[in-house]
C-alpha cells in the first residue's frame, strides 16, 4: 500500500473528531424542538412526570462560590454577542398576554378524567417548555411607583407604607371584577386607572376596621410582634394582605386562576405579594409549619370535604400553635346547609385538637361573622386516652418529601421537631425572628455559625456591590424574587426597604423553606425546568446566585431565559451572580432577546429587560 492511501483512514478519523468537537460546541444551546430554534440541532432535556423525585444537592453552604478577598476574573466576555434566535411571539387567542405555561395547559385541561376536586385549576405542565415570547397589552405603561412618588433616598421609610390603591387599566386590562363586585368594593374603574378602595366580601366596613377587629376580638394575635407571616387563602385583589403591610405582617395571598378574572394580577400589579395556587389534589408548595396564621375570607374552599383532606393541608403548613380565621356562611348563618357544614367543621376540627378560642357572629355593622381556630402547640391532644373522637391517623414519620406534585394526604401531620427532636417552639418575636438562630437548621457543629456567615455575607454584598456597584435603579423596585434563596440572607438584608422577596427553594436544592419561614419571611417550592405560577409581567428584579450550577444538566438555559423574560416587566432586572462559564452561555441568549447586559468583576451580570417583542 502506498504511503498516500495510509493517510486515507487517519483523514476519516480527524474529520469525525472534528465533526464531533463542533456538535458539542453547540451543545449547550440546544433547544427542545427544533422547530423553534431552526438552525440548532434539537435536544430535549429529560421530563419531569409527576412522581418523580430527584435526590437534592450536597449540603447547602451559602458562602462556598464567594469570597470578598478573592481578586476579581477577569472581564473576558464580550457582551455584545447575541444568538440568531429567530424569536415568535406567543398566539394562544385570548389569553396570549397573560399566558401561564402551566396553567393554561388546555390540551392537558381537556383531557382531564375530572374536575370536582379543581383538578383544571392545578398545574399542568407542558412536556416541552414553550419558546415563544409572551406579547404586551396594547398600551402597556410602566406600573404605578410603590408608594405613589416615593423613592429609596431615605433608607429609614419601612417595607411596609400604605399599599399603592391605583394601577394602570391598560396593564391589567380586565374589568370584568369591577361589574362582578361593584357592590362589595373590590375594585372600581375611574378613567384609565383601576381604583382599589379596600373593600371585600367580608370587609363591608372596610379592611382595615376588619384587621383592627379581629385583634380587639382576640388581642394574642398581636399583629407584626407575635404574628408576622400569614396565608390568605382565595384571597380576591388582596386588600387583606395589602393593608396587613401597615402592621408589619407579611402576607402570602393565593387564589386560583378562574373565573375571578385576573384577581392575583391586580395584586401583583398593586405591589403586594401573591401567587396562584388551589387547594384541589395536590399538597400546596410550602413546609410544614411553615404559617403563624392562615386566613379564609368567603375563599370558596370546601374544608370538610373529601373526609377533610383540604383543612388538613392546612393544619399541615400552620405553625404549631398558630390560627386560623374563617370568616364564612356557616359561622353565622343557621339555614339547614350551613348547619351541616358547620357540624363537620366542628367534628373535623375537634379530631385535630384545634380549639375555638374567638367567635364573633357579627363583625362590625355587617351581618358577617368570624371564628378563630388554634392549632395545638404539643402532641399531648394525639394520645389515644386522651379522646374519644374519631381522627384521621397520624402521618408517616418518614413521609417529609418535598411537597411537590405531592397528593393531598388523609392523615394529621405530626408538629415539627429541631435536629434533635425536640418540638420547635413559637419564633422569637418580630423584628427578633429575622436574625435569631432558626430552630430548623441542620444538626451539623457549624450550623449555626454558616447561618451567621450568610447573613453577615448578604448584608455586606447588597451594600457594597447591589446598591452601590451595579447599574439598577433600586427607587423602582418592588417586586424581587430570590430563585435560588438559601437561607433568605438576600431577603432578610433587603428587609428595610420599600420591596418584597419571594424567596424560591428549587425542589432539587437542600430545602431550608423552613428556615426561611422561621425568619418571618416568605417563600416557596419550585423546579425551574417548568414554568412559575405567576401571570407574565409581575417582578421588577429577578435575583439569581449560582441557580445554573445544579439545572444546565436536566434543564435548558434557553427554557429559563425565556420564563424569565415572561416574568419580568419591561425595564425589570436580571441580577446574577454565577461562574464565567454560565455567564458566557447565558449572556448572548439575553442579548438575543434585545436586553441589555453589563458585567462586574466577572461575576456580577446584570440584565435590562426592555419592550422589544418580535415583529408580526
Amino acid at each position: 500500500m502506498a504511503m498516500g492511501d495510509r493517510n486515507y483512514p487517519f483523514l476519516f478519523l480527524l474529520s469525525l473528531l472534528l465533526f464531533a468537537l463542533a456538535f458539542l460546541s453547540f451543545a449547550f444551546f440546544s433547544s427542545s424542538s427544533s422547530s423553534s430554534y431552526p438552525f440548532l440541532f434539537a435536544f430535549t432535556p429529560f421530563p419531569i412526570s409527576s412522581d418523580f423525585h430527584v435526590s437534592v444537592s450536597p449540603p447547602f453552604s451559602p458562602l462556598s462560590h464567594f469570597n470578598n478577598n478573592a481578586p476579581a476574573p477577569a472581564d473576558d466576555v464580550d457582551l455584545n454577542v447575541s444568538l440568531n434566535i429567530r424569536w415568535q411571539t406567543c398566539r394562544l387567542g385570548s389569553v396570549t398576554v397573560d399566558y401561564i405555561p402551566c396553567l393554561d395547559n388546555f390540551h392537558a385541561i381537556k383531557r382531564l378524567r375530572s374536575k370536582k376536586h379543581m383538578e383544571n385549576r392545578e398545574r399542568h405542565c407542558p412536556r416541552r417548555p414553550p419558546s415563544c415570547l409572551v406579547p404586551l397589552p396594547l398600551d402597556y405603561k410602566v406600573p404605578v411607583q410603590w408608594p405613589k412618588s416615593r423613592d429609596m433616598v431615605s433608607l429609614s421609610f419601612s417595607l411596609f407604607d400604605t399599599p399603592t390603591f391605583y394601577i394602570w387599566y391598560s396593564n391589567v386590562p380586565h374589568p370584568k371584577l369591577v361589574e362582578y363586585k361593584k357592590d362589595q368594593n373590590w375594585v372600581r374603574k375611574s378613567g384609565d386607572y383601576f381604583v382599589f378602595p379596600g373593600g371585600g366580601t367580608q370587609f363591608k366596613d372596610g379592611v382595615n376596621f376588619y384587621i383592627d377587629f379581629i385583634q380587639k376580638t382576640f388581642p394574642a394575635i398581636k399583629w407584626g410582634e407575635h404574628i408576622r407571616v400569614v396565608l390568605d387563602v382565595g384571597c380576591g385583589v388582596a386588600s387583606f394582605g395589602g393593608y396587613l403591610l401597615d402592621k408589619d405582617v407579611i402576607t402570602m395571598s393565593f387564589a386560583p386562576k378562574d373565573e375571578h378574572e385576573a384577581q392575583i394580577q391586580f395584586a401583583l400589579e398593586r405591589g403586594i405579594p401573591a401567587t396562584l395556587s388551589v387547594i384541589g389534589t395536590r399538597k400546596l408548595t410550602f413546609p410544614a409549619g411553615a404559617y403563624d396564621l392562615i386566613h379564609c375570607a368567603r375563599c370558596r374552599v370546601h374544608w370538610e370535604a373529601d373526609g377533610g383532606r383540604p383543612l388538613l393541608e392546612l393544619n399541615r403548613i400552620l405553625r404549631p400553635g398558630g390560627f386560623f380565621i374563617w370568616s364564612a356562611t356557616p359561622v353565622y348563618k343557621r339555614d339547614e346547609r350551613d348547619r351541616k357544614v358547620w357540624k363537620s367543621m366542628e367534628a373535623l376540627t375537634e379530631s385535630m385538637c384545634w380549639k375555638v378560642v374567638a367567635l364573633a357572629k357579627r363583625v362590625g355593622s355587617t351581618r358577617v361573622g368570624l371564628v378563630i381556630y388554634q392549632k395545638p402547640s404539643s402532641s399531648s391532644c394525639f394520645e389515644p386516652h386522651r379522646s374519644n373522637a374519631k381522627r384521621p391517623p397520624l402521618c408517616d414519620e418518614k413521609n417529609n418529601k418535598v411537597p411537590w406534585n405531592e397528593r393531598l394526604s388523609y392523615c394529621i401531620s405530626r408538629l415539627p421537631v429541631d435536629s434533635q427532636g425536640n418540638l420547635i417552639s413559637w419564633p422569637a418575636p418580630w423584628p427578633q425572628r429575622l436574625t435569631s438562630k432558626p430552630q430548623s437548621l441542620p444538626s451539623q457543629p457549624d450550623a449555626e455559625n454558616i447561618f451567621k456567615e450568610d447573613t453577615k455575607h448578604w448584608a455586606s454584598l447588597i451594600s457594597d456591590i447591589y446598591f452601590d456597584a451595579l447599574a439598577i435603579r433600586w427607587a423602582s423596585v418592588r417586586n424581587v424574587m430570590d430563585m435560588n434563596a438559601g437561607y433568605g440572607g438576600f431577603a432578610a438584608a433587603l428587609n428595610e426597604f420599600p420591596l418584597w422577596v419571594m424567596n424560591v427553594v428549587p425542589i432539587d436544592a437542600q430545602d431550608t423553606l423552613s428556615i426561611i419561614f422561621e425568619r418571618g419571611l416568605i417563600g416557596i417550592y419550585h423546579d425551574w425546568c417548568e414554568a412559575f405560577n405567576t401571570y407574565p409581567r409581575t417582578y421588577d428584579l429577578l435575583h439569581s446566585s449560582f441557580l445554573f450550577k445544579n439545572r444546565i444538566l436536566r434543564c435548558n438555559i434557553i427554557d429559563i431565559a425565556v420564563e424569565m423574560d415572561r416574568m419580568l416587566r419591561p425595564g425589570g432586572y436580571l441580577l446574577l451572580q454565577d461562574s464565567m462559564e454560565t455567564i458566557k452561555k447565558l449572556n448572548p441568549v439575553l442579548r438575543s432577546l434585545h436586553w441589555s447586559t453589563s458585567l462586574y468583576q466577572g461575576q456580577f451580570l446584570v440584565g435590562k429587560k426592555g419592550s422589544w417583542r418580535p415583529s408580526e
